[in-house]
């Protein structure tokens, strides 16, 4: 099973995840781009694996001290990334930035700073610790995700054989 991790803003990324970072790209500025990197996540899953995808994309929304452009691009791209996932028949999974969060720093025992940019290079510094690829503040947030989505899903399995 390959996960996917989406951090849905201008500057975010996409990473594909099963045991290790498949796949990293900055996101993409159109919906076609985005089709053509989840197209190439399908065809590796059936190429390496079961043929199961799953996505985690991060929730988010616009707040009210962003420009009104901005709010707006920001919703088309979010809004771009579930037509994408959905006209590929992935599921997905929302997860909220706090959740994601909250897990990592729980997981290192860590707090994380309340600064914006001392949280982003926090942030980073941990997603370096879960690969060896290159990390940058563009994909840490979705290497995060992805690695934690991957994480649910392997408790969920083993949970299932140890009921069985």
């Amino acid at each position: 099973m390959i996960i996917i991790g989406i951090d849905p803003g201008a500057s975010g990324a996409i990473c594909a995840w099963c045991e290790k970072l498949l796949i990293s790209k900055k996101c993409p500025d159109s919906a076609e781009k985005m089709s053509n990197i989840v197209l190439n996540i399908k065809n590796i899953s059936y190429i390496d694996g079961d043929g199961k995808v799953l996505a985690y994309l991060e929730k988010v929304w616009a707040r009210p001290s962003n420009a009104t452009r901005a709010a707006f691009h920001f919703g088309e791209n979010y809004g771009r990334w579930q037509g994408v996932l959905e006209s590929h028949k992935i599921p997905i999974n929302y997860v909220l930035p706090n959740t994601w969060m909250k897990y990592w720093s729980k997981k290192y025992d860590l707090k994380l700073p309340k600064d914006y940019s001392e949280k982003k290079k926090k942030l980073k510094e941990l997603a370096s610790y879960q690969t060896d690829k290159k990390v940058t503040l563009y994909n840490s947030d979705a290497i995060l995700i992805a690695a934690y989505g991957f994480k649910l899903e392997q408790d969920k399995i083993n949970e299932r054989r140890n009921r069985a």
